[in-house]
């Protein structure tokens, strides 16, 4: 897959990242590269392989799943600005 200098420029504006103007072709060779690493990594054939969690065949030890805390929810929401049936209440950030 190859990438063209005015798809970075695209996807540097929609990300709200600024390239300057002399770094873009290195930009594009960079990214150019990347995308033929992950060509070569999809090429390869994985259908035997099993998948593994850690490559290590390492496990995490767990806690019990026991509440530490007591229950404070009254005293968090006594001094909310806005509570009703238990809910915070915010201002709607989206119209």
């Amino acid at each position: 897959m190859s990438i063209e200098q005015n798809e970075i420029t695209k996807i540097a504006e929609l990300a709200r990242i600024r390239i300057a103007g002399e770094e873009i072709g290195q930009v594009t060779e960079r990214i150019a590269e990347i995308l033929q690493m992950v060509d070569q990594l999809q090429a390869v054939d994985t259908t035997n392989v099993e998948p593994m969690a850690n490559p290590l065949d390492a496990t995490q030890q767990l806690r019990p799943d026991v509440v530490t805390e007591k229950n404070r929810r009254e005293a968090f929401q006594a001094i909310a600005p806005a509570v009703e049936n238990g809910l915070y209440l915010v201002p709607k950030v989206i119209e």
